[in-house]
């Protein structure tokens, strides 16, 4: 399961898919003007979030 952290406060959250329970994992979206976005997704397909934020920034992931 991917974990988010926050760098400045600590704060982690985990996530699972709401339709199957299954964790969600880290993943990256490629927009068409070439820049990354960090995302969530549902590893049966069900859909992908952007990534949580906190403290006014995304979190960062460990698996």
């Amino acid at each position: 399961m991917a974990t988010y952290e926050c760098s400045i406060c600590g704060m982690s959250v985990n996530a699972t898919c709401g339709k199957c329970n299954e964790p969600l994992v880290d993943d990256i979206l490629k927009k068409d003007d070439g820049s990354e976005v960090q995302i969530s997704k549902c590893p049966n397909d069900h859909g992908k979030i952007k990534s949580p934020s906190c403290c006014g920034q995304d979190m960062s992931c460990t698996v």
